[in-house]
């Protein structure tokens, strides 16, 4: 059955002491599935008993299948970083590794025991999450006390609290997570800092935000008032917190978890919880939850005004720079100086033959190469982690993969960290394993920058232009010797760089001279973005980026250097405008055409 029916991988995460409530949760989305679907159910555990086994099994169908996994081999060398308190226990970090632990799958669904399900987990699941890590819920909690507002936006850093979402209930976007790391960049959280009142729902937040799809509130209602949803289109019911109504009596929308205990084979072990259940237990309890917004109140009291205005405000300098680089743009496009860069560099020193080394021939110039490259693949590893470099999607990896020659990797010039997103790709085709990818830069880059940046321009495998006609002498020369030892060579062929400008800019032939003449492909590559909900120190929105890497361009031996040099700066230029027009889904025009066309 499993292979004629569309399957819907679901996730718990429980031990010994939640299992009779899991059984709830199965009745309920049993009761509600449909037969259209197959329903895979794995149950991540460290400690059950083989008699709760048995009777979780019972709940085996024709398409819905049970499965348990033991995690203890898999979370033994990270338990002593999983940091818990109160009744938490580290069984919630669980849905965290579900990425890695499951490659076949590239979306899950993932349940706290806690809930009751009261429609069909197949519409949650068909909800579109293409390019985001998750899809979830706001958290009715948050949504209703002013303390926990603070906190997530302090604290755990979200641009707005009605964006922070609840972990109980998840769509899980793997395929995108492996592709974001999402596992590594958790530990490496994990290791850095602790979250103290949500724990790992504090770190999703943290690590997804701007990733995540934000779905109704019937996906995760909690027995909480809220005026805005009709108790009729409740999906599901996340008895959340201290919302138990094995606990206490009178919790909002208690008849639907009672509606299903009853017919599990843990109503009487559910009773007798219940019955035991002390008034001192109750009252720590409420103590628990004034607590926790007293943590968050504190929390937030010690991040202090800095912190604050960090996160809400930005550097009003910046900003009138970066508005008045927009309006520059804006003027070079209408007056189609496309070549020429928007901002303002001070004038460069002439660099001379004897100020580089461009194929690193002497001994101290591969020292500092090997230094400045291990360095900057760090660099590289921060600017992902601090969510500065975001890189959305990789698309046409095989095209980079495919080439064993020499090549020249072509791309749009809009930010001074693109260069890290190639080196990034470059890293993930695994071409870095055999090949070294340099870099074409500006003459002024190399000379006129300081500290850490001028250090990587000038050692990173950059070769940069010239004014000074016997220093492009040895720059061709040491072209043709990188592609012909079947290097690659990043070159920028609009020779401008505008900031987040989204077209692509007329190209000029240099790039596609080299590769002519070195018979060797051009790779082209661009860039789209896209706003993301995290704001920089400019005020703008971070972008985060799809990089897609389009089919070689090969030159043909009946062409001459001169035809074949025209034809392939033709055919990259049709593949960047294709690519703009698809994914932004306008035609590719230019304020320049516009006004000429007005002049007429």
């Amino acid at each position: 059955m499993e292979n004629n029916l569309p399957v819907i991988p679901i996730f718990f995460a429980v031990d010994d002491g939640y299992i009779p409530f899991l059984a709830v949760t199965l009745e309920s989305l049993i009761a509600n599935s449909s037969e259209k679907f197959y329903y895979s159910i794995k149950i991540l555990y460290t400690s059950i008993s083989e008699e709760n086994k048995k009777k979780i099994s019972k709940y085996n169908r024709e398409n819905i299948n049970i499965e348990f996994v033991d995690l203890n081999y898999y979370i033994n060398e990270v338990k002593d970083k999983l940091y818990t308190r109160d009744y938490y226990t580290k069984t919630t970090y669980f849905r965290l590794f579900i990425p890695n632990l499951y490659p076949q799958y590239d979306k899950v669904i993932y349940l706290d025991s806690d809930t009751v399900i009261l429609g069909d987990i197949s519409e949650l699941y068909n909800i579109d999450i293409k390019g985001k890590l998750l899809a979830a819920a706001p958290d009715d909690a948050v949504q209703s006390v002013k303390q926990f507002q603070d906190y997530v936006e302090r604290v755990v850093g979200t641009s707005s609290y009605k964006n922070y979402f609840n972990a109980g209930i998840l769509v899980m976007n793997l395929d995108e997570m492996r592709r974001f790391d999402f596992q590594s960049k958790f530990m490496y959280l994990l290791g850095t800092m602790k979250f103290t009142v949500a724990q790992d729902q504090d770190y999703l937040n943290r690590l997804c935000k701007g990733r995540v799809k934000i779905i109704p509130g019937i996906w995760n209602r909690m027995p909480i008032p809220n005026e805005n949803i009709d108790d009729e289109d409740i999906k599901i019911i996340h008895f959340n917190l201290a919302y138990k109504p094995w606990h206490f009596e009178n919790i909002m929308y208690q008849e639907h978890f009672w509606k299903y205990a009853k017919n599990t084979e843990y109503l009487e072990q559910i009773n007798y919880v219940k019955d035991n259940y002390t008034e001192e237990e109750r009252f720590r309890d409420m103590e628990q939850f004034k607590k926790l917004k007293e943590l968050a109140v504190y929390e937030t009291s010690c991040v202090g005004d800095d912190r604050e205005n960090k996160m809400k405000e930005f550097d009003p300098e910046k900003r009138d720079q970066r508005l008045k680089i927009l309006k520059k743009i804006e003027e070079f496009e209408r007056n189609g100086t496309f070549d020429i860069d928007v901002e303002d560099d001070p004038e460069a020193p002439t660099l001379m033959p004897e100020d580089v080394d461009y194929l690193n021939e002497k001994s101290y110039s591969r020292l500092k190469s090997r230094i400045a490259n291990k360095v900057g693949a760090k660099f590289l590893d921060e600017l992902i982690k601090e969510n500065k470099l975001i890189i959305r999607n990789i698309i046409g990896m095989e095209n980079l993969q495919a080439v064993s020659s020499g090549a020249i990797i072509t791309c749009n010039h809009f930010n001074p960290f693109d260069s890290f997103a190639i080196e990034e790709v470059f890293r993930e085709s695994k071409q870095n394993k055999t090949k070294k990818l340099y870099k074409v830069i500006r003459e002024g880059n190399y000379t006129n920058f300081p500290g850490l940046y001028g250090f990587f321009f000038r050692n990173c495998d950059t070769l940069p232009l010239s004014s000074n006609t016997n220093t492009m002498v040895e720059f061709m020369k040491a072209v043709d010797t990188i592609l012909q030892r079947n290097d690659f060579i990043l070159i920028y062929p609009e020779q401008s760089m505008w900031w987040n400008y989204r077209k692509p800019k007329p190209l000029k032939p240099g790039a596609y001279r080299f590769a002519a003449r070195n018979n060797v492909p051009v790779i082209p590559i661009f860039i789209t973005m896209q706003d993301t909900d995290i704001i920089g120190d400019d005020g703008f929105p971070i972008q985060e980026y799809t990089i897609n890497i389009e089919k070689p361009i090969y030159p043909e031996a009946e062409l001459s250097e001169k035809e074949n040099s025209k034809k392939m700066l033709e055919k990259n230029a049709e593949v960047w405008k294709n690519i703009y027009e698809d994914f932004y889904e306008i035609p590719l025009e230019y304020t320049t055409k516009k006004e000429k066309e007005d002049g007429k």
